[in-house]
């Protein structure tokens, strides 16, 4: 039987283990029902475990968000059986490497998929109900290369600067019908598993002296976002260690 439609929920498409679980869990405290989104939602169990050990609500949902019709399923389910949708986080990375010499059409496709077109289905989606309502918060998290395409990363900027592109047109045309569009970029690296073993000797050098993204600090940030009155948004906001070059 369906819930009565009674929390305020926060979607966290791309709840990972580091900035999306933050994200998921830092909105739960303050009282959201977090609606959390992977590929695979056994990949969710421990993110919303935590959070109702904290004593949040929460729940896991298994989408594809490159698939038109599993996001418009997401999104009617959540509405439907949870509550009105209120902040929407779009965190999904596709961060592969790869000299252009060798890049593949697929993977460059592939990768651009993850990281822009899924942003803008389920961005789409949960706009069609905010814009009813007047009100809400889509956040969109961007990276060094929504700004500057590296070497080696021509497939990852490509599709950071659509998201970056996508998220100013949103803003432009739902900023006055109450919707708070904003992009984060995250320009550093983030405490994950992932940095530790790659970056082992610099991550234990940098770490205590404040050098590392800590994930907590990154999801405070989102939540201040929205938290902000709407004559006084921020669209763009950066995030970087001291110590980071830009």
């Amino acid at each position: 039987m369906s819930q009565p439609k009674s929390h305020a929920v926060a979607l966290v498409v791309g709840a990972g283990d580091a900035t999306g679980g933050a994200i998921a869990r830092r909105f739960a405290r303050e009282g959201y029902y977090a609606c959390v989104v992977r590929r695979h939602a056994d990949k969710l169990a421990t993110l919303v475990a935590q959070i109702e050990a904290d004593g949040g609500q929460a729940r896991g949902f298994a989408c594809d968000a490159r698939q038109e019709e599993e996001v418009i399923a997401l999104i009617q389910t959540i509405e439907r059986d949870i509550g009105p949708i209120e902040v929407f986080v779009f965190n999904i990375g596709a961060n592969v490497a790869c000299s252009i010499l060798e890049e593949s059409a697929r993977k460059y496709f592939k990768i651009w998929e993850m990281a822009c077109f899924a942003a803008f289905l389920s961005g789409r989606e949960v706009a069609k109900r905010m814009v009813e309502r007047g009100r809400g918060s889509l956040l969109f998290t961007g990276a060094t290369a929504s700004l500057r395409g590296s070497a080696h990363f021509a497939a990852f900027a490509g599709a950071k600067h659509a998201l970056r592109a996508l998220a100013q047109s949103m803003a432009r045309e739902l900023g006055p019908r109450g919707l708070h569009v904003a992009h984060v970029v995250v320009d550093g690296a983030i405490d994950t598993d992932f940095i530790r073993t790659m970056m082992a000797q610099d991550y234990s050098e940098r770490l205590p002296l404040g050098g590392i993204l800590d994930p907590e600090h990154i999801a405070e940030n989102y939540w201040n976002l929205h938290r902000q009155p709407r004559d006084a948004w921020t669209h763009e906001l950066d995030l970087r260690p001291y110590m980071e070059k830009w």
